[in-house]
């Protein structure tokens, strides 16, 4: 067993196999960017080196200078994680020439199952059943589009390379195929510097349904599925375990093609075979098929920890310093149901764009495990995902697993940036989705219910006013206020719009909150605040903003009649950069006549490309950018004038 190990991640990952490793007595190495010098992470380990600046390519994606840290620091291992170099096959070479042990699978394995179109070959080969499509060389744009219409639309188009729903286009009609495979192509040149695409059948009501390998590169077993059919942009959002509705017929039929493929390609570590399941008429043993093998640890694996009670993190240290398989697989059982949700730093109402920002509070609930790699006062860098937690629970059944999902989203507390835990809540909630009725349509189809803002109630704002003028606690009744006057003041909160709100102090422990459309009463007893006889929510005040933990958290900006500046310059023909990101590609020229929804540029950030349109018909008076450049948030990209009537 080795005594010391390097985690070559950042965030809630590499805090993950911390924990674990420090468990089993082993010292831990992390490496960090510049931008990371102060996080979690680095703060859990034992050691920590630098690698670099806050791009991912001169720090994270670096294997000289990882390998070189782990010699400098007496390390044997390296735990890649995932994303960044977990299923780089010239890494594991450049680590084992090294003389160190690469926790993760063969990079002959990893290379057989890197491209798409050759896996699935491969596949067909060991007996398990793959998805119609090609998965050619040819990527001529005809060729393909041939290939498209022989195989019936609707069509997906992915890229070979990669993951994560990136260079994947949906293409439901014929006349849709061109745009989307330059799409398609693009991002994946952006994402992986490889933009060949294979096709494939779209199921019409699919279920996106993955089985947990295990291997000691001999033998292998399966630790059950996992259901991540709860999708938008193809993005896992809610993963649970087991599938609902899985008979167990079909989990065999799958645990079998699942060990088949593992064991077809000598399959050492954590893996995780993805099938796609027409779900159209329930689940069968013959309505599976193979689309990917992910040669490393998933984003989701605490759930199959959770109704196995393996922790997989230690299955992979082991079985890298040579131990065999821990057990068989007639020792591994399913106990009770878990839920995963996904916890981001994003703008639902925009579109879900990543969001980044200064986490000024975040809390979590004792009963729910919560995997993060941020803490209270960390902020969101532009550079890496923008993933906060991940939220896990477990229960004896998938309705009390549910719930207590439901709570724990309720219960968790974020303040400094926005997120989508309303929407995760909205989802916990969904009554098709209580019913185990899922797809990876459910969301597309209920996305207007699922992201319908909260409704402010009178109560919430005025408690969010009282807190903002400095009187949540008993004692300081009168702060803020002139002696010799009535004990009235104005307090002025902005959401979407200016919300003045006057506070009336009626004496010690007592005030009248008069907030747009209602006169709320509020009084302090029995230890806390109660607003028209509904008690006080926790809160968080700082920074002139006030965040009121009622509906998933309710943020308000306090307003100072004293610093309030004209509005920043940009008028309507103006596109802003909507966040911190680089300028992809610039489509319009000075001088050129665009019509509303026109594509003017594509900014990338967060690993993720945005198309910016047109808001208005117009002229494009200027172009303030260029392709390649940085931009932050707020940045002005392109100004249109708008036409004269």
């Amino acid at each position: 067993m080795f005594d010391t190990i390097l985690i070559a991640n950042r965030g809630e990952i590499a805090c993950r196999v911390i924990e674990t490793a420090r468990a089993m007595g082993l010292r831990c190495v992390a490496v960090h960017s510049t931008a990371d010098a102060a996080s979690k992470h680095v703060q859990m380990a034992d050691e920590a080196v630098c690698i670099g600046d806050p791009a991912p390519a001169d720090s994270y994606l670096r294997g000289d200078r990882i390998i070189a840290a782990a010699l400098a620091t007496g390390a044997q291992a390296i735990h890649p994680g995932y994303g960044f170099l977990s299923e780089n096959p010239g890494f594991v070479d450049q680590v084992t020439a090294a003389g160190l042990v690469f926790i993760g699978p063969s990079a002959d394995a990893i290379r057989k199952m890197g491209l798409k179109d050759a896996a699935k070959a491969l596949m067909e080969q060991a007996g398990v059943p793959v998805v119609p499509g090609y998965h050619g060389a040819d990527q001529d744009p005809g060729h393909l589009e041939l290939e498209a219409s022989k195989i019936g639309y609707p069509v997906l188009i992915k890229a070979v390379a990669g993951g994560g729903g990136k260079g994947m286009r949906l293409v439901e009609r014929p006349e849709g195929f061109v745009d989307g495979l330059e799409r398609a192509k693009a991002e994946a040149r952006t994402s992986f510097g490889n933009d060949a695409v294979l096709i494939e059948k779209y199921v019409t009501q699919p279920r996106h349904i993955e089985v947990q390998v295990f291997g000691d590169g001999t033998r292998a077993v399966h630790l059950f599925e996992r259901d991540c059919s709860l999708q938008r942009r193809h993005q896992k959002v809610i993963e649970e375990a087991p599938a609902p509705g899985m008979t167990e017929d079909m989990r065999a039929a799958m645990g079998a093609a699942a060990v088949r493929a593992a064991e077809a390609i000598g399959y050492k570590g954590a893996g995780t075979v993805e099938f796609i399941v027409d779900g159209s008429n329930g689940l069968r043993a013959d309505g599976f098929w193979f689309m990917e093998m992910n040669t490393r640890l998933q984003v989701e694996h605490p759930v199959t920890e959770a109704i196995t009670g393996v922790d997989l993190v230690e299955w992979q240290i082991r079985v890298a310093a040579g131990e065999s398989l821990p057990c068989a697989q007639e020792d591994l059982s399913i106990t009770g149901h878990a839920f995963e949700a996904r916890l981001y730093a994003e703008d639902v109402p925009a579109g879900f764009l990543p969001a980044t920002g200064r986490l000024a509070h975040l809390g979590f609930p004792a009963d729910v495990r919560a995997d993060s790699g941020v803490r209270s006062g960390d902020s969101i860098s532009p550079f890496y995902d923008p993933m906060i937690a991940k939220l896990i629970v477990h229960g004896p059944t998938r309705a009390v697993a549910l719930q207590k999902l439901a709570r724990g989203l309720a219960g968790t507390q974020v303040a400094g940036t926005v997120t989508n835990l309303a929407f995760l809540g909205a989802l916990a909630g969904h009554k098709g989705f209580a019913a185990g009725e899922v797809d990876t349509g459910l969301i597309g189809r209920d996305l207007a219910g699922l992201t319908e803002a909260p409704v402010v109630t009178s109560a919430v704002l005025a408690q969010a006013a009282l807190w903002a003028a400095g009187l949540e606690t008993p004692g300081a009744w009168d702060r803020g206020f002139t002696l010799w006057q009535p004990l009235e003041r104005t307090v002025v909160l902005h959401r979407g719009e200016d919300m003045p709100c006057v506070l009336r102090i009626m004496g010690p422990g007592r005030a009248e909150i008069a907030v747009p459309g209602a006169v709320v009463q509020a009084v302090h007893r029995g230890g806390r605040w109660w607003f028209d006889d509904q008690p006080a929510a926790q809160a968080h005040c700082a920074g002139g903003r006030v965040t009121v933990f009622a509906s998933y958290g309710i943020g308000f900006d306090v307003v100072d009649p004293l610093e309030r500046a004209a509005e920043a310059a940009g008028g309507d023909g103006l596109t802003l950069a909507p966040m911190p990101g680089r300028v992809v590609s610039v489509h319009v020229h000075a001088g050129q006549v665009v019509q509303a929804g026109d594509r003017l540029a594509v900014l990338e950030a967060m690993k993720m490309e945005h198309t910016l349109v047109a808001g208005l018909d117009g002229t494009v008076a200027e172009v303030l950018v260029k392709d390649g450049d940085q931009v932050e948030a707020g940045a002005p990209l392109i100004r249109l004038e708008e036409e004269e009537a």
